[in-house]
């Protein structure tokens, strides 16, 4: 099944555990323009806080997605589209490649795998708490992120890979070579988009932006100007 995310050119991840600017609500994130909202963060993460986050995003008519960090955090919502769910394909630790998705399966009730998909992160900023979480190879040259990007389409079966910079801006020949490695597979791009021109030039190699710190940094008219570079780099 083809996911909603083969339309996308923008991304907003709005990480519960941190605030939004002084005066900003919820009502101006989803009228950013952005595509979706993912809620999802690597630290601090409860179910609590991811609840809070999607209620308060359930006025809007915008596609709203989930991205655990594990499964002790999985909400249900009348508001979820759906759940999107990371595995690390060049994670240290395999807890981050199948552990926590075995987890998963065992979460009580029916898991709605009609709504849930994987995310084929590869991390590539050792210096991100990604990196540091799941004990990432962040030394991998262009060839090395292509390849992994071949293993997740054609082996695995994966819809989206994801190259994941968090918190610096990546190298344009390492995504581009990740983007020409993919036949239909949807490439999602995120790490140190910052402005109209960062978020036009990457999004020339990668089809899917994703902004996440930048909303909490800098707030919704900032993340404005990355959703025209992006539907402008498309």
């Amino acid at each position: 099944m083809t996911g909603p995310w083969t339309e996308w050119d923008h991304v907003l991840k709005v990480d519960p555990d941190k605030e939004l600017l002084a005066g900003e609500t919820f009502d101006d994130v989803a009228a950013t323009g952005t595509d979706a909202l993912e809620i999802g963060g690597t630290r601090g993460m409860t179910a609590e806080k991811m609840a809070a986050v999607v209620s308060a995003c359930a006025a809007h008519d915008i596609p709203i997605y989930q991205e655990p960090s594990n499964p002790a955090v999985v909400i249900e919502h009348d508001a979820l589209d759906g759940y999107l769910v990371p595995t690390v394909l060049n994670a240290g630790d395999p807890f981050w490649i199948t552990g926590a998705h075995k987890e998963w399966a065992r979460i009580d009730g029916e898991l709605d795998w009609e709504r849930t998909r994987t995310e084929a992160y590869i991390v590539l900023n050792p210096a991100a708490s990604v990196a540091e979480y799941t004990d990432a190879d962040c030394d991998l040259a262009a060839d090395d992120v292509a390849a992994y990007a071949r293993v997740a389409e054609h082996m695995f079966g994966q819809e989206i890979v994801y190259v994941e910079y968090s918190g610096t801006y990546g190298d344009i020949e390492t995504v581009a070579a990740a983007n020409k490695a993919l036949d239909d597979a949807t490439l999602f791009y995120g790490g140190g988009i910052h402005d109209y021109e960062s978020a036009r030039e990457m999004g020339s190699h990668a089809d899917v932006i994703v902004v996440g710190d930048l909303l909490h940094d800098e707030g919704c008219e900032a993340v404005r100007e990355t959703v025209e570079g992006a539907k402008d780099a498309n």
